[in-house]
């Protein structure tokens, strides 16, 4: 049964790799015929509104100040991560954009080590390098001009490593369709003043491709939960590399986009560190239960020896 639900688990990520690509295939498609902020606004906007339905559980249960402070941050930090990558997306190769995307968890975890404590052993720091090195490989400064979409989709890196860390933060108290739903709304207000300085009024067409972005993103978010339900991360993330495959394939064969074997390269680089990350992520959750499991059984043992004691 449990080889069973791996193979189920697989096969959501794959499924979770080809919706995701597609999103990047859709805002290329697009291009810079809109501004970065306004397409970014739009399929944001029609997220919420696809949210919607499944956010019920603001009506019982409404958030505190505190917790409204951060859905507020996480929307506007989001917001200046995803204007970058429409920039990004729009200028250069499909296969790039992804594989510099991958570099987040690295922004994660250096994030999570400097904001909220979290220990950086030697191999995390490995790792780290080798994520790095993974990105040097794709943008080999010195050997080529780096561009302006290249340097807009690494600086989008630390704006969505921060998003991360803090929906990280709220899943410990927070309906999940809230986290989601709550980002797509602050996203929207946090970008419609960006948007509105530089409006063009866009046709039906780029709305309802802009509207497919959201529902495949939306689709994508959630396949990649239903992966992670059934399959541990260390299986499920190395299959993550495949979005690059299909981005690579998607730009050949609809944007006939040169092959760049560094870009594959360090692309498969940065992926490893991601997983390994992750891997050390999981292993430390699951210590981390089994010690407090083993806390709770020996409290109870502990009052009996204790009131042994007492007569």
């Amino acid at each position: 049964m449990r080889a069973q639900n791996t193979l189920i688990g697989v096969g959501w990520m794959l499924l979770t790799t080809l919706l995701l690509a597609s999103v990047t295939a859709i805002v290329r498609h697009i291009g810079a015929d809109l501004p970065a902020a306004q397409g970014a606004f739009i399929r944001y906007a029609a997220g919420a509104l696809m949210m919607l339905p499944f956010m019920g559980a603001l009506l019982t249960r409404r958030p505190s100040g505190r917790i409204l402070h951060l859905h507020l941050l996480r929307g506007a930090v989001h917001g200046v991560g995803v204007i970058l990558w429409f920039y990004a997306m729009a200028r250069i190769p499909m296969a790039e954009v992804t594989a510099l995307g991958y570099v987040a968890p690295i922004f994660i975890t250096i994030g999570a080590a400097l904001f909220l404590g979290e220990a950086l052993h030697m191999r995390r720091v490995f790792a780290v390098c080798a994520g790095i090195a993974g990105a040097l490989i794709i943008l080999r400064p010195g050997f080529q001009e780096v561009s302006i979409g290249q340097m807009a989709q690494v600086a989008a890196g630390p704006f969505f490593a921060t998003s991360f860390l803090i929906a990280k933060r709220l899943s410990g108290t927070e309906d999940t369709a809230v986290i989601v739903g709550l980002l797509s709304v602050f996203c929207t207000i946090a970008l419609a003043p960006v948007a509105a300085v530089q409006w063009v009024v866009p046709s039906f067409e780029q709305v309802a491709w802009l509207s497919l972005v959201a529902a495949f993103a939306t689709a994508g978010h959630w396949t990649m939960t239903k992966a992670f339900q059934n399959a541990p991360i260390t299986v499920t993330q190395p299959v993550q590399f495949l979005q690059l495959v299909w981005a690579t394939l998607m730009g050949i064969v609809l944007f006939a986009e040169p092959l760049d074997p560094f870009v594959i390269l360090g692309g498969g680089i940065v992926v490893g560190a991601a997983t390994f990350i992750s891997h050390r992520e999981s292993v430390l959750a699951r210590r981390a239960a089994k010690a407090e499991e083993a806390a709770t059984q020996a409290e109870p043992v502990a009052i009996v020896r204790r009131e042994r004691e007492k007569t």
